[in-house]
């Protein structure tokens, strides 16, 4: 069984068949979450480990593509071999690591990962049983990195668009708070980028932690201006990349084209001076 490469979101029964098929499984939940129960092989992981260390670069990828080939293999990812990623978006600080994983396993070149809607819950109440011990090492896998950049946008290219901003959304997928200047996160200045419509990322959620139906979501994108076919060109962006590449997986997944997650997002675009890289809280 394989996953469509517009499938980067399935439902619980769904992903049950792939993992008893023998899909990779990636858990994105805290280690404390893990050690209390998950689904048997699923490697523990978070989205740091893929990403760069130094500040204000923290949100973006690896810049080695052999460390990051070399770090996917380890949880024994390949190419040909389906990729369920499991998340907990009921958790008071779900930040969507779920979708993050998904959305650079695609943009590294992996067709066929997806996360499951709903969570670890949805594949407990799908019959899935839960071991609260280590699984065994896992066997790696032989991954090769094949980068694209269909669903990822750099800061140099985001501030080209922002100075002829025709055909072009951009949304900020933070807190309220945060859109009107809060800095909780490390951000060295607050606002949003000029322009910006605001659409906070878990507004997609419904309070069980499964994404709403989709007819509820195209209602939502469309009072953004946001048209399915649209030539249009969507950025999405958030404090890191995190809360952005969720909502990208959502959108692709609902077909969805030309949707960007801006990666460096707040971190490194407050980072620069305000003449060129402009905030506002208006």
């Amino acid at each position: 069984m394989n996953l469509s490469p517009q499938q980067w979101i399935v439902n619980a029964t769904i992903a049950k068949q792939l993992i008893e098929s023998g899909a990779t499984i990636i858990d994105v939940r805290s280690k404390i979450s893990w050690r209390f129960g998950h689904i048997p092989n699923a490697s523990c992981v978070n989205w740091q480990q893929f990403s760069q260390k130094t500040p204000p670069y923290k949100g973006k990828l690896l810049e080695d593509a052999q460390v990051l080939e070399q770090l996917l293999r380890q949880q024994g990812i390949s190419n040909n071999k389906p990729v369920i990623v499991i998340g907990n978006p009921t958790h008071p600080l779900y930040f969507g690591e779920d979708g993050r994983i998904v959305w650079m396993l695609h943009t590294l070149g992996h067709s066929q990962a997806a996360f499951v809607d709903g969570g670890q819950r949805a594949l407990v109440k799908a019959g899935m049983a839960l071991e609260r011990w280590a699984s065994k090492p896992k066997q790696a896998g032989d991954f090769q990195l094949n980068r694209v950049n269909n669903w990822e946008i750099s800061t140099h290219d985001l501030q080209s668009k922002l100075a002829n901003p025709q055909n072009l959304i951009i949304i900020d997928s933070r807190e309220p708070r945060e859109y009107t200047g809060a800095t909780p996160y490390g951000e060295k200045r607050g606002g949003h980028i000029p322009g910006a419509k605001h659409f906070y990322f878990k507004e997609l959620l419904q309070p069980n932690g499964y994404l709403l139906t989709c007819e509820q979501i195209h209602y939502k994108l469309q009072q953004l201006g946001i048209k399915q076919g649209s030539t249009q060109e969507t950025i999405i962006y958030c404090t890191g990349g995190i809360r952005s590449a969720f909502f990208v997986t959502v959108l692709v997944s609902l077909g969805y084209t030309n949707v960007k997650n801006y990666p460096g997002s707040m971190w490194e675009w407050s980072q620069a001076e305000n003449y060129s890289y402009p905030l506002t809280n208006s």
